[in-house]
C-alpha cells in the first residue's frame, strides 16, 4: 500500500482474494481504501481516477468475482460506533460503514441496547447491510433501520437517506437497482449507518430454529443475550466460517410464491419448509428445495454445496468465480425442473 500526496491510501495490482469471503482470485488494477467522506472526494478530484468507473467493496461477503475488475475498486474501511440519541421509545446507534456487522451487533448488546440479536454472525460490514437488506431468523435490517449517509460518486456531496429513500425489499434496496429503475447502484458510497433499536425490547422468536431452542431448553421468554447465543450456536452448527471455508453465506434468496403455488408443492412434497407471509403469500426455504434435488455435498470443479446447509456454496480450495457460477446455474436448473421455481442468487456476480 502507498500513500499518495493526496493522502489517499492506494494499492496498485492488488489481489482481491483477501477482500472477498469466497476467497476467489481477482486483481484490482487500483484499490483505494476509503476511511471517510473526504477520501471519496479526494478520489473524485484525482486527475486519473476521478472520472473512472468505480466498484464499491465492503467486506466482500456479497460478491462473486469471476474476473479482474476494470473499475477502480473502493474498499470501504470507515470506522466508528456511537450512541447518537436515546428517546423514550428507542436508542439510535451509528456505525462507520467499515465496521464488521457481527461486532456491531455484539457491541450494542454489551451496552444494553438490544434489538439486533437475531442477525448475529452475518458476515460482512455495516455499510453492506442496507445494500442487501440483510436478515436472519425473522428479522431484517429494514426493521431496525433509521438512516444512512452516502457520498455521491459524481458530485462528492454527502447525502442522508431515510428508510423510505432506501426502498427496501427482500434482500434488496435502492443500492442494488440501476439508474433505469431509479436506483443508486454504483452511484454512491455508504459511509455511515444509523439503526433504531426500539424500547421496550420484544424478542423475535417466530422462526423454526428458535422455536426448537425454546422447546429444547424450556425457556419460552429468553432475554436478548440468550437469543444472541442461540442464533450464534445455530449458525455455527450449520454454516461454515468464511475464514476457514470460503463462502458468501446464503447463496440464494428464499423464493416467495402464491398460496396456490405453495399448496401445489405441498401436495407433491408435504415436508417442504414454508412460512406464511402477512400478505398471504408463502416463503419457501431455498435450502430445502436444493437439498431435495440432491445437491447437498456435491461439487463442480473446486466449488461445492456445503454438507451441513445446502443454501451455502463453498470454495473447496482453489475455486474460481466461473466454477461457482457454473454450480449455481446447475442448481437453479435442477430446482426449476422439479419445482417450477427459479432461485435468485443473493450475491452480486461480477
Amino acid at each position: 500500500m502507498s500513500l499518495a500526496p493526496s493522502a489517499l491510501a492506494i494499492e496498485q495490482a492488488a489481489s482481491l482474494r483477501d477482500y472477498n469471503t469466497f476467497g476467489l482470485p481477482a486483481v484490482a488494477r487500483t484499490l483505494v481504501h476509503i476511511r471517510g467522506d473526504a477520501d471519496v472526494r479526494r478520489l473524485l478530484e484525482h486527475p486519473e481516477w476521478g472520472m473512472a468507473p468505480k466498484l464499491v467493496l465492503g467486506g466482500g461477503s456479497n460478491i462473486v468475482l469471476t474476473r479482474d475488475p476494470q473499475a477502480v475498486v473502493l474498499h470501504v474501511a470507515v470506522a466508528g460506533r456511537r450512541l447518537v440519541a436515546e428517546t423514550d421509545d428507542a436508542w439510535i446507534v451509528e456505525f462507520g460503514a467499515g465496521e464488521r456487522w457481527h461486532d456491531a451487533v455484539a457491541w450494542t448488546l454489551d451496552n444494553g441496547w438490544p434489538g439486533l440479536e437475531n442477525m448475529a454472525l452475518i458476515p460482512g460490514t455495516v455499510g453492506a447491510a442496507p445494500v442487501q437488506n440483510i436478515g436472519a431468523y425473522g428479522l431484517e435490517l429494514a426493521d431496525r433501520f433509521h438512516s444512512l449517509d452516502a457520498v455521491d460518486l459524481i458530485t462528492g456531496r454527502t447525502v442522508t437517506l431515510d428508510h423510505a429513500a432506501c426502498r427496501f425489499g427482500y434482500r434488496d434496496s435502492v443500492f442494488k437497482r440501476d439508474a433505469a429503475e431509479g436506483g443508486l447502484a454504483g452511484k454512491s458510497v455508504i459511509t455511515r449507518v444509523r439503526l433504531r433499536l426500539p424500547k421496550p425490547w420484544q424478542p423475535v422468536l417466530g422462526y423454526l430454529d428458535l422455536e426448537r431452542r425454546m422447546a429444547e431448553t424450556g425457556n419460552h421468554q429468553p432475554d436478548a443475550r440468550t437469543v444472541f447465543d442461540w442464533v450464534c450456536a445455530i449458525r455455527r452448527a450449520k454454516l461454515p466460517d468464511p475464514a476457514v471455508i470460503g463462502n458468501a453465506g446464503s447463496f440464494f434468496k428464499n423464493p416467495v410464491v402464491s398460496a396456490e403455488q405453495c399448496h401445489d408443492i405441498i401436495a407433491r412434497d408435504p415436508h417442504v419448509v414454508h412460512y406464511v407471509l402477512p400478505d398471504g403469500r408463502f416463503k419457501l426455504a431455498a435450502g430445502w428445495l436444493i437439498d431435495a434435488c440432491g445437491w447437498k455435498g456435491k461439487t463442480i470443479g473446486h466449488a461445492g454445496v456445503y454438507e451441513k446447509q445446502a443454501l451455502v456454496l463453498v470454495n473447496r480450495g482453489g475455486a474460481t468465480g466461473a466454477e461457482v457460477v457454473t454450480l449455481a446455474r446447475a442448481i437453479q436448473e435442477s430446482v426449476y425442473g422439479r419445482f417450477g421455481i427459479r432461485l435468485e442468487p443473493e450475491p452480486v456476480i461480477l
